[in-house]
């Protein structure tokens, strides 16, 4: 993500290929570089350097970015150049998609949590901040009648799964939500309303129905957490 000041956790993968690792250790900074993500998202950064299997990146807007090489393809040269952000100069067009998502980022409650880890596990940062919105409403301490806790409502079961030992603390529900979400969007094919619907209603009952459960409750939750992500 971009336009704020995030880090990310480094996930176990396999390493990337020598030449590329050589090319990250040795580039020559250049004016302004773009840096291609194994999700298939470009970033156009103003330089980085590499730290073992780690890399930090100097964001254009300001604020720095680490992560895994892992996480990198590539890195080429910009050909446009990179301008000072303290200089005047006429801006010609809006903000971009992901500007815009660090911007709403950057107001929310966990946001540089939520940044880093929706992006290790590939996965729509503004959809996590929907779910929890209508989760929690960003109440770490939440719990509902049924058991769910904290911020994105972990079942006991969920917390058991993802070695959670305190679903009350931030850091390590929010990290176990989106993994567990990512699986639901792996199960079902990244179907957004499907894995959305599994979350709240669970796997068994998306199965058993073969779509979103005919259950007001689920069906407006879907509908909530699309609109809000922006996504409907």
């Amino acid at each position: 993500m971009v336009g704020y000041s995030l880090r990310m956790r480094p996930k176990p993968q396999h390493l990337l290929p020598l030449t590329l690792l050589a090319l990250l250790a040795t580039a020559i900074p250049a004016s302004a570089e773009i840096v291609f993500l194994s999700s298939g998202r470009t970033l156009s950064v103003k330089s980085h350097t590499v730290d073992g299997d780690q890399i930090t990146l100097t964001l254009r807007s300001g604020g720095e970015v680490t992560c895994s090489t892992t996480l990198i393809d590539k890195i080429e040269p910009d050909e446009v150049p990179y301008i000072d952000p303290d200089a005047p100069q006429a801006k010609e067009s809006g903000p971009t998609e992901v500007e815009q998502d660090g911007s709403i980022l950057e107001e929310t409650p966990y946001g540089e949590i939520i940044a880093s880890v929706s992006e290790a596990q590939g996965v729509n940062p503004l959809l996590v901040r929907a779910l929890i919105q209508v989760e929690s409403k960003f109440r770490p301490t939440a719990r509902s009648p049924k058991g769910a806790m904290g911020l994105m409502q972990l079942m006991p079961s969920t917390a058991r799964e993802y070695n959670v030992r305190n679903p009350f603390e931030p850091k390590a529900n929010i990290e176990a939500g989106i993994k567990h979400l990512k699986s639901l969007l792996d199960r079902f094919g990244s179907r957004l309303e499907l894995a959305l619907a599994a979350y709240n209603a669970g796997v068994g009952a998306v199965e058993k129905f073969n779509g979103v459960p005919p259950y007001r409750e689920t069906r407006d939750y879907v509908t909530r957490i699309l609109s809000l992500a922006g996504l409907k």
